[in-house]
């Protein structure tokens, strides 16, 4: 297969695209702007492969997108590149609105063009596979108000109802690549995956966060009490899993994507101290470093994946625990911390974001 994939200089696009040619015969066109949280430095052990091309294009462009389809004739899409940040989304939600829904309007339709010209066959086996998140459906009931809350898991039929201008704009994106099915007949699929961990996650985001702030011996910062809850997947493991789905899954179908493992906030930032304290012991302790901080505008409080259709139908499963892939995390973030340092440009210092209200 030819696989074009959007947003594979990003976290999950690079290691989507690691996967790939590490793993697979096919070869892949990454799409990519390089936003801030783009970078090349991710793909450094794939990049000489012949089957590796890079595009330095905006999925708001229809003019380079068209070129793109008709240059590569891609078998399938795989749309990774959003704006991710519900801290950045606060501040300024105009970007998320641009990206995430002109930019996937605009994907679709350069796509349904490029689509409708195919032959009979490639028509058939073509597939566009829109990569979203749990948080499109809001949150669910927490431990401190209900008893069995494993009773209390999305599936695919879970509602929509986000909370941020992020998950409201991917919600939104959903529903387009859901309606360019059903309109115009394009083979598509969506995925919902729960909250990532891994290497070469962008430093605003709790886990590589904590571990520098961390290492630097500054405040460990934890949203309200700490006790939102999220299910944790580790960043390899999903990315099996969407080459699954891409290669493996049924036209007009959802798949929720989950790593079974629920954490509240604070026990993940404890973990990391209890890691640190392991791999990079000093003389502090590196709990003594929680500062609990004012919460998050409309901070969703409960996510939770049910990931038994993926399991079901495609026999997919996380192979990482949260132990070890949070060992694995914190291990690779103290082997390139020089990574970090390049990524994180003169705008951001690992700043508190999102306190506009």
């Amino acid at each position: 297969m030819k696989i074009l994939i959007t947003g594979g200089a990003g976290f999950i696009g690079s290691a989507v695209i690691r996967h790939i040619i590490s793993n697979t015969q096919d070869t892949v066109i990454n799409l990519d702007k390089l936003t801030y949280a783009g970078n090349l430095e991710s793909l450094l052990e794939v990049s000489s492969s012949a089957r590796y091309s890079f595009e330095h294009i905006d999925i708001c462009n229809a003019v380079e997108l068209n070129r793109v389809f008709t240059q590569y004739q891609p078998d399938a899409v795989m749309h990774l590149a959003a704006e991710s940040h519900v801290d950045r989304s606060i501040d300024g939600p105009a970007e998320f609105i641009q990206t995430n829904i002109i930019g996937t309007y605009t994907l679709l339709e350069a796509t349904r063009q490029y689509w409708s010209q195919l032959d009979a066959l490639k028509q058939q086996n073509f597939r566009f596979h829109h990569i979203s998140t749990d948080e499109v459906y809001g949150d669910l009931p927490h431990p401190s108000d209900f008893d069995n809350t494993q009773e209390y898991l999305f599936t695919e039929q879970t509602s929509y109802a986000p909370s941020s201008p992020y998950s409201a704009s991917k919600a939104s994106s959903d529903h387009l690549v859901r309606a360019w099915q059903r309109t115009y007949g394009l083979p598509t699929l969506v995925t919902n995956c729960s909250n990532n961990y891994g290497p070469y996650h962008f430093p605003e985001k709790l886990i590589p966060l904590v571990i520098l702030n961390a290492l630097e011996g500054k405040p460990l910062p934890i949203y309200g009490k700490g006790d939102q809850i999220r299910d944790w997947l580790y960043v390899e493991d999903h990315a099996r899993a969407l080459y699954t789905v891409v290669t493996q899954g049924a036209v007009g179908q959802t798949y929720n994507i989950g790593g079974h493992n629920e954490k509240t906030n604070l026990e993940v930032v404890q973990s990391i101290c209890q890691l640190l304290n392991e791999l990079a012991p000093n003389n502090a302790n590196y709990m003594g470093l929680i500062t609990h901080v004012t919460d998050r505008p409309g901070h969703d409080r409960r996510y939770a994946i049910d990931a038994s259709k993926i399991k079901r139908d495609l026999n997919w499963v996380p192979e990482e625990s949260f132990e070890s892939g949070l060992r694995k995390t914190v291990q690779w973030y103290l082997e390139n911390q020089a990574w970090c340092r390049r990524v994180q440009d003169g705008s951001y210092q690992r700043q508190r974001l999102g306190v506009s209200q």
